[in-house]
């Protein structure tokens, strides 16, 4: 299902996180649990995968991660102050010392000229208070291409964390 790049990329990072002793949690919307699907492919990642939340929804962001309506109402789902709500919310409601959300635009619509079709903003945390952010303009490359490029993308900043 996965490319062998990422599945070894994964694999590396889990080593990684189970020699420190750290447990991640997911909080995926455009990514639908890709993240989660990823690490799951890996023998042994339950001694770090916590759980993933997949929250598509405004509701379920809210619900799930505690994101304030306000927040989601002013910046918009996919936006910088999202992600990284998303991201906090996620480590509060877990077990976990690491965090890792996505929120985008995968298409083929639902874009603007100010959020197109490929925007894609991750941030990741850790219980010790490092935030990081990114954005990402993929393009319009394609509902699939934008996803995965997105689940790598995320792991690429996770591994900052370590």
């Amino acid at each position: 299902m996965f490319a062998p790049h990422l599945l070894a990329f994964a694999t590396s990072m889990l080593s990684k996180a189970q020699e420190q002793r750290l447990r991640l949690v997911t909080a995926e919307s455009c990514t639908g649990g890709l993240i989660a699907a990823l690490l799951t492919e890996i023998p042994g990642s339950s001694d770090v995968l916590d759980r993933g939340f997949v929250v598509y929804s405004n509701q379920a962001k809210s619900e799930m991660l505690g994101v304030p309506p306000d927040l989601l109402n002013e910046h918009g789902a996919v936006s910088k102050e999202v992600a990284c709500a998303m991201a906090q919310g996620a480590l509060g409601h877990s077990d976990a010392q690491l965090t890792v959300a996505v929120t985008g635009i995968a298409g083929p619509g639902g874009g603007s000229g100010s959020k197109p079709v490929g925007l894609v903003h991750i941030a990741v945390t850790r219980d010790n208070g490092a935030l990081l952010h990114e954005e990402h303009r993929f393009g319009d490359i394609g509902r699939h291409d934008i996803r995965i490029r997105s689940v790598e993308a995320a792991l690429q900043l996770l591994q900052r964390l370590f």
